[in-house]
């Protein structure tokens, strides 16, 4: 076999039926510049991502590290695409591209799908992330469609194993502000990532990401210390102030910003609609919209306070084959 440009690792429990399809899409890319490493619980002796990615890090033999989740997978000329830009732009340190919503999710989870890729639904902070935008370099990027240049993974000592979730905020500080190079989002590099139906798991799966970015504003505030990540702590405190004053003071004032929000969000569903979106789907959204910003701003306000963050993976025991704790 010929030597790989791109490593491509996927951080995994177990194997599963979207792992399988991944595997099978890697297979049917226009290009096969590629070698996969799965790195999964039986192979690490532990269930945290970062190390796992790491760990796969370590044994590539490409000059790019590509990482994906174990429920993302690639369009079909992903390679092709990412072998032109590495090509034109072998200064940069990492590229990344937009996560889209696999055409082929239920309803609930093309609810969630839209909430993300929508400007409203996203704060405005993340919307390049969840829909196809024009270029642009970035400072931060998930590692669900990250490709780093295996030397400068290296020369920042790979993934901050401290932090998860949030190990790829602090690599992609790590490789602007440490090395001084650049990361560059382009709308070619596409994956498709499933999602967490809504509601319930939808909102589940932000809670570990608001506590962690609401602490990365005062530990990393480089990139972390943005107004789109403060937006729905606001609107947090702008409802439970509505309902302090909805009972006690009824100063009618306070209930402008509500009409804005409401209006706000109809031209959203209205926009939905004329996008061609499924009804049902467009409703789906528009209802979780300010529940995601709600839950989030209260969350994100929760790790704002906190001195220090810990969240626990399950460990996986060789022994018994079970997974303990987390």
């Amino acid at each position: 076999m010929k030597t790989p440009i791109f490593s491509i690792i996927i951080p995994v429990r177990k194997s599963n039926p979207y792992l399988e399809e991944t595997l099978i899409k890697l297979k049917k890319q226009s290009v096969d510049n590629f070698e996969i490493l799965v790195i999964t619980d039986e192979v690490s002796d532990s269930a945290n991502p970062s190390e796992k990615r790491n760990l796969g890090a370590k044994n590539a033999k490409g000059d790019y590290l590509v990482f994906f989740d174990d429920d993302s997978y690639p369009n079909k000329n992903y390679f092709k695409n990412a072998f032109n830009l590495v090509n034109k732009n072998s200064k940069f340190a990492a590229f990344c591209g937009p996560c889209l919503t696999p055409p082929k999710d239920d309803l609930f989870k093309q609810a969630s799908g839209l909430v993300w890729s929508s400007w409203l639904g996203s704060g405005g902070a993340g919307l390049y992330r969840n829909s196809i935008q024009p270029a642009r370099f970035v400072d931060d990027y998930p590692s669900v469609n990250l490709i780093v240049k295996k030397e400068d993974f290296d020369s920042v000592g790979g993934f901050n194993t401290s932090f998860w979730p949030g190990e790829d905020t602090v690599l992609c500080l790590n490789l602007v502000k440490k090395l001084n190079k650049k990361i560059f989002y382009h709308p070619s590099l596409v994956v498709y990532h499933h999602r967490r139906s809504v509601i319930i798991p939808h909102l589940q799966q932000i809670t570990r990401y608001a506590i962690q970015r609401g602490f990365f504003v005062k530990k990393f505030p480089e990139t972390s210390f943005k107004i789109g990540y403060f937006i729905p702590t606001l609107f947090s405190f702008y409802m439970i102030l509505f309902l302090i004053n909805k009972i006690f003071l009824h100063q009618f004032l306070l209930n402008f910003p509500l009409y804005i929000y409401i209006s706000i969000l109809i031209t959203t569903f209205i926009k939905f609609i004329f996008d061609g979106k499924n009804l049902i789907i467009s409703l789906l959204a528009t209802i979780t919209i300010p529940l995601t910003h709600f839950y989030y701003g209260i969350l994100f306000l929760h790790g704002l306070s906190k001195k220090e963050v810990k969240f626990k993976a399950h460990a996986f025991d060789k022994k018994t084959g079970k997974y303990i704790g987390g």
